[in-house]
């Protein structure tokens, strides 16, 4: 169904960071979606525990694979789509 792997380079399509490439982090396969490093950056309260300081962190969030193409290393002029059949 997808050809997508941990650790695979895609190109953003739309959104907030359309044109942005990175590494795949994470997939959500029964959601159809993705987490791409240093891509869909949001912030979350953390409170304060024993192990962690707490406060306001940036980390990914998920993204829909529709809206991503994976990018091949050796050719870069050619791109797949990537979303559901």
């Amino acid at each position: 169904m997808m050809n997508l792997k941990k650790g695979t380079q895609v190109k953003v399509l739309s959104g907030k960071d359309k044109g942005k490439t990175g590494e795949i982090l994470e997939i959500n396969r029964r959601l159809g979606k993705i987490k791409i490093k240093a891509i869909g950056m949001i912030k979350r309260h953390v409170k304060p525990t024993k192990e962690n300081k707490g406060g306001i962190i940036s980390k990914e969030s998920f993204i829909d694979q529709s809206n991503v193409k994976s990018i091949d290393e050796k050719k870069e002029k050619k791109e797949k789509k990537v979303g559901k059949k």
